[in-house]
């Protein structure tokens, strides 16, 4: 008997629920964070080297493109954390069947975003 397979993998018509896609939102952020660390750490470098390279970092953190990647980054680094303190709590066994790794799944979206809404609001 001979099954008919697929040739190929259609990722675009996969069907990830909710979990599935949170576990690759930690991962993607994760590595973002990761590639950004050399940047934020020059700028780091440049705030603390003199006061007119401290000036000429904020004169470039104030433009609409920098302070729309710093929101970027800071989504990243809380959606992140969020999801990290998910995982933490599935291997604690804390959450224990499927309809809380779903709802956990809601709580680090929306918490992610509600978050980065209001600090972002606030460092605008």
């Amino acid at each position: 008997m001979q099954k008919k397979r697929p040739i190929h993998l259609a990722l675009h018509q996969i069907k990830l629920p909710l979990p599935g896609m949170v576990s690759i939102f930690h991962r993607i952020s994760g590595l973002l964070l990761f590639l950004a660390l050399p940047l934020l750490l020059l700028m780091l470098q440049e705030s603390l080297h003199s006061i007119g390279s401290y000036s000429r970092l904020m004169e470039w953190l104030a433009t609409p493109l920098a302070k729309l990647a710093m929101l970027g980054f800071l989504w990243a680094f809380l959606l992140h954390f969020c999801a990290g303190l998910r995982y933490l709590a599935i291997d604690m066994h804390l959450l224990k069947n499927l309809r809380q790794a779903r709802e956990s799944s809601k709580v680090v979206l929306i918490a992610s975003f509600l978050l980065t809404i209001l600090i972002g609001a606030r460092l605008w």
